[in-house]
């Protein structure tokens, strides 16, 4: 009997530091690059700021008071505004994607199965190089000398000596552009398990095309959908490289306005209070995506 257990014990020791092996990094990993950083924050995001923007004692809620638009001057709608339209960028840009996704992913799908690996080896190869690099290209296909801002120019959507870029045209564009693929591969894997009978069933029932795609294929694609919506909408929300480049001034975002407080105009403890701040709502989000896919039925790859 005491060597039966004493087998068990060894091989549940072996699962126990199989687990730490394969486990273990990952965990070390988030552990230094996410929650220490994330508690270094937190920590900051109390303190009050000197003449220079550095963190000093004593403990102040003043950098909250702050994100919330208070300061010695009064009330200013100004972060609430970034804010809103950094939510309604980052949904564009999600919608967006979702849009061209759909038809990029059936049209590979009806590709020969040989074929399939490449063409989306081909969409995703553009995400392998620098994003600084991919978005002061877009700058050069948006800006006032390119021909799509001459077409703009023609209908009138912009004056003769500006260009789409920079501006809010140009930040959904750049934002969808970036995350696309994140969107297309857990959408084509969704899309690789249709069962085509349903769809044969459909068209049976003379079923037109808007609504074979909606009662056939979008459910069984949507914890593809869903999942593509986390993997877009949460970094285009906190992005900075793109609203940085082809929004400027003219569509700031939270990520630009989080590393101006660490960079241009220093406020250690303001810029930590609006990390903190998204950090919350990102997790919220998530929260929320969460309860949405379990009541909609997705899948588990949907599920986080």
């Amino acid at each position: 009997m005491s060597t039966v257990r004493s087998e068990v014990a060894l091989e549940a020791g072996r699962q126990r530091l199989r687990l730490w092996i394969t486990a273990g990094p990952g965990l070390v990993w988030i552990m230094l690059f996410l929650l220490i950083p994330s508690a270094i924050l937190l920590a900051i995001a109390f303190f009050s700021a000197d003449d220079y923007g550095n963190p000093v004692l004593p403990l102040s809620l003043a950098p909250f008071q702050q994100v919330a638009g208070y300061s010695l001057l009064g009330w200013d709608s100004g972060n609430i505004a970034i804010f809103l339209r950094s939510l309604a960028q980052a949904g564009t840009a999600t919608l967006v994607s979702a849009a061209l996704s759909y038809p990029l992913v059936f049209f590979i799908m009806s590709r020969p199965e040989s074929l399939r690996p490449l063409l989306l080896l081909f969409i995703i190869l553009p995400s392998w190089t620098n994003q600084v690099v991919r978005t002061y290209a877009w700058l050069e296909l948006l800006g006032p000398n390119a021909p799509v801002s001459w077409l703009a120019h023609a209908l009138h959507l912009v004056p003769p000596h500006l260009g789409l870029a920079p501006g809010s045209f140009a930040v959904t564009t750049g934002l969808a552009y970036n995350y696309l693929p994140y969107m297309i591969v857990p959408l084509y894997a969704s899309a690789e398990k249709l069962d085509w009978t349903l769809v044969e069933a459909g068209r049976d029932l003379y079923a037109s095309g808007a609504k074979l795609f909606w009662h056939a294929v979008f459910p069984q694609t949507l914890p593809g959908l869903l999942s593509g919506v986390i993997f877009v909408a949460i970094p285009a929300f906190g992005d900075y490289v793109v609203p940085q480049l082809l929004g400027g001034d003219r569509a700031l975002m939270i990520g630009s306005l989080i590393a101006n407080q660490f960079t241009e105009t220093p406020d250690w403890p303001y810029g930590a209070a609006l990390t903190i701040i998204m950090l919350v709502f990102t997790g919220l989000g998530l929260v929320a995506f969460r309860i949405l896919t379990r009541k909609l039925g997705g899948a588990e790859e949907a599920t986080i």
